[in-house]
């Protein structure tokens, strides 16, 4: 009989659909959406957890006429001891001028299915 190996925290893998980076554990890719694999519940799960960090904001170009400004989105991930641990330009852009462009950041947290606690069922009686 095989026995199933525990899943490993932060592994991942290319979408086959957009090649994306994902999670190895997830079932809907969060960039493009698609689903990965057959799993009942994968809707569900694809939900985070938690969203412990979300900002969103706004730049507008505030002339009406003009030259264009140029933007670069970099996400920048730190570790607790403050070293860099990935840099990445994940876009970039022009805005004419009177033009607004709203930019939002989260960071969504999985728990993996292996480490949901889901309770004890327990039969019989007390001792």
């Amino acid at each position: 009989m095989n026995s199933a190996r525990p899943p490993i925290a932060g592994k991942t893998r290319s979408c086959p659909h957009c090649k994306a980076t994902i999670l190895d554990s997830a079932s809907i890719c969060p960039a493009c959406h698609h689903h990965l694999r057959f799993d009942p519940g994968a809707e569900q799960r694809a939900l985070p957890s938690s969203v412990p960090l979300k900002v969103e904001g706004k730049i507008r170009h505030p002339q009406t006429a003009g030259t264009p400004w140029e933007y670069s989105v970099v996400l920048a991930i730190r570790n607790d001891r403050g070293e860099e641990i990935t840099r990445k330009v994940v876009g970039v852009g022009a805005l004419q001028p009177a033009e607004e462009c709203t930019f939002t950041l989260s960071v969504e947290v999985f728990v993996p299915r292996a480490q949901v606690n889901t309770g004890t069922l327990r039969v019989g009686r007390n001792s």
